[in-house]
């Protein structure tokens, strides 16, 4: 069984038409559909079958496309002790929030476009339950995902999980209103906007666990209203008199939104990577993740 048609077999099950794997591995859909074949008749067994007009992989295809991640790390992994020099070569799938992905995937795969252009980064923009969702499936390999600190989530255990940042967020009020807080941290914040509506994240229920949480410290209880996922969106909403929101302290804000500093206790935002455990050893998805890292 040669490698490269394992390879063939594994960019099918991540990019998922001929004519990707085609255009990534620089040949012909002809060559993708040969290799395949020739690797079924290696194998035994049918490793396509019709979706339509397109083809999709078989349960067996799918096996195979799995074990070949770790073979092909292996392989690589010996290539590469034997020739330092060797470029990492493949498609890396990433899928993770808005903010994180302009934050630090897009200036990883400029920086991959200009010094790696051998290796390809697939963006997919999801909230984190939806992310981890995916790496699960395995229908991408990182999943960007965040928590806060008064907000912590779960790791899974069967998952690599690695820090990358933590961010600072603050409450986005409407500029004019923004001296009716009396006295400092974030309880004398919040407490002064226990009257208003506040607005919420449509796709994730962290960002109300921590209004929750510091509103039941101030002693009161939330009324949201409004729930959105776009932060331009939540400032809109916020100029328009729709209420008050979290928004990260750094983010670029309408003249006539503020965003006031939430501290003692703090609300920072904490991103992570994770992957499946054992899948780091690959080439590509090492070098993604140490650039990630290196933000």
């Amino acid at each position: 069984m040669e490698t490269r048609r394992l390879q063939f077999l594994l960019e099918l099950s991540r990019l998922g038409s001929m004519r990707a794997v085609a255009d990534v591995l620089e040949t012909t859909t002809s060559t993708v559909s040969q290799q395949i074949s020739v690797l079924a008749k290696e194998t035994g067994v049918a490793l396509l079958e019709p979706d339509g007009r397109r083809v999709r992989l078989t349960p067996a295809g799918r096996r195979l496309a799995e074990h070949a991640v770790t073979i092909l790390a292996a392989v690589e992994a010996v290539r590469v002790d034997l020739d330092p020099e060797a470029e990492p070569a493949g498609t890396v799938r990433v899928a993770g929030f808005g903010t994180g992905v302009r934050h630090a995937v897009l200036p990883v795969a400029d920086l991959l476009a200009q010094r790696h252009p051998r290796v390809r980064v697939v963006i997919s923009e999801h909230e984190p339950a939806e992310a981890l969702a995916q790496l699960r499936t395995d229908d991408i390999d990182i999943a960007l995902t965040y928590d806060y600190g008064l907000a912590p989530a779960t790791h899974d255990p069967s998952l690599a999980v690695r820090p990358l940042w933590t961010a600072p967020w603050g409450l986005a009020v409407p500029r004019p209103e923004a001296n009716r807080v009396r006295g400092t941290g974030a309880l004398a914040v919040v407490s002064a906007f226990r009257e208003h509506d506040w607005i919420g994240n449509s796709r994730n229920g962290a960002d109300e666990t921590v209004v929750g949480t510091l509103a039941s410290m101030a002693g009161f209880s939330p009324r949201f209203t409004h729930r959105a996922d776009n932060l331009d969106l939540v400032q809109d909403l916020i100029a328009a008199g729709g209420g008050v929101g979290l928004l990260p302290e750094s983010w670029p804000t309408r003249p006539d939104v503020t965003v006031l500093p939430l501290t003692g206790p703090d609300v920072r935002l904490r991103a992570y990577a994770c992957t499946r455990r054992g899948r780091d050893a690959w080439p590509p998805l090492a070098l993604v993740l140490g650039l990630l890292r290196a933000d």
